[in-house]
């Protein structure tokens, strides 16, 4: 990305290695996170009472599930889109991405409350594909030498569309709805109610499968198109993937802040801008963050639960920061 400069690369390990280091981690916390919760099971019981075994396959699996899912493609998501603009500080949250989704979904929820979750998902996919669109058409017209002035566009942009968004929410009495989506939270989630997730995890895999282009399309259109790169049709998918992953996690649990802002640029510091070598880490490391947040938010004030929204944005925020200074530091 020509825009910022690049990120130290810390050496050490494969890249196999490292994604092995991060599966074998987040099995882990997967294991730790279908153990914690409000009634405590042993694993001894799940062979002899039913009702614990059936709490874990309605619950606690499916919570696990939706963490991971929702922690590693809105990580492949947010680096999709720092390629696209080339420009490290952008995220959907930051872009407008988000708030276009809900104000797609809280036009379905208005219109036509009857219409299916699906109905409603792509309703905010469609809102967040051309809300995403008309970013990348301002972003374009910010001077490349002044990279600092496109998230802050975003911000502006996505500040824009979340008010029109609470006057809607405000007017239709919908202020409790738009509440829900923009805490992403788990606590709701059980079996049957988490499954459209399942295709953003598809859509991730299929942003793999074209690593190499984006990595190609991150140098620039001009450059991107004297490699022989379709720049258009790679941008047109890019923007798909970002807009329905984004859509897809609102529906289901909510905005999640800073998962794709920070996770990109912490791999991408440790292993540099290749996705096809970077990317599965990149999921696997989002997974593993979010599923930290969400255990922290069931037992920092049990039986209480804190969203993993706020609880990741509080140690986001901390953890971009950080890694602000210490490039500042570095120079």
């Amino acid at each position: 990305m020509a825009e910022t400069a690049a990120p130290a690369r810390v050496s050490g390990g494969s890249p196999a290695g490292r994604l092995g280091l991060c599966l074998l981690l987040l099995a882990g916390l997967a294991v730790l996170s279908c153990a914690i919760g409000v009634t405590q099971v042993s694993p001894l019981a799940l062979f002899d009472d039913p009702r614990a075994a059936q709490l874990l396959l309605v619950s606690r699996i499916p919570r696990t599930l939706a963490v991971i899912l929702t922690g590693a493609t809105m990580a492949v998501a947010g680096v999709i889109m720092q390629l696209l603009v080339r420009n490290r500080f952008v995220e959907p949250g930051t872009t407008g991405t988000n708030e276009a989704a809900m104000l797609g979904l809280l036009g379905a929820t208005l219109l036509a409350p009857a219409w299916p979750i699906f109905a409603k998902m792509l309703c905010a996919a469609v809102a967040a594909l051309l809300g995403t669109l008309v970013f990348l058409a301002l972003a374009r017209r910010i001077p490349p030498q002044r990279p600092l002035l496109v998230p802050l566009v975003g911000l502006v942009y996505g500040g824009i569309l979340a008010a029109c968004a609470s006057f809607v929410a405000f007017q239709a009495d919908l202020l409790q709805y738009l509440a829900i989506w923009m805490s992403g939270e788990f606590s709701g989630v059980l079996s049957g109610r988490y499954e459209l997730l399942w295709l953003a995890g598809v859509l991730a895999v299929l942003a793999y499968l074209v690593a190499d282009q984006f990595t190609i399309a991150g140098l620039g259109e001009v450059a991107s198109r004297s490699l022989g790169l379709r720049y258009r049709q790679v941008l047109g998918f890019g923007v798909v993937v970002v807009s329905l992953v984004s859509a897809l996690v609102i529906v289901t649990v909510g905005v999640l802040p800073f998962v794709g802002l920070v996770v990109p640029n912490l791999v991408s510091r440790i292993m540099g801008d290749n996705l096809r070598e970077s990317l599965p880490v990149v999921a696997a490391t989002g997974a593993g963050l979010l599923l930290i947040c969400d255990m922290l938010g069931r037992v920092l004030r049990a039986p209480y639960e804190i969203p993993a929204g706020t609880v990741f944005g509080l140690f986001g925020a901390a953890l971009f920061l950080i890694m602000l200074l210490r490039r500042g530091a570095h120079g």
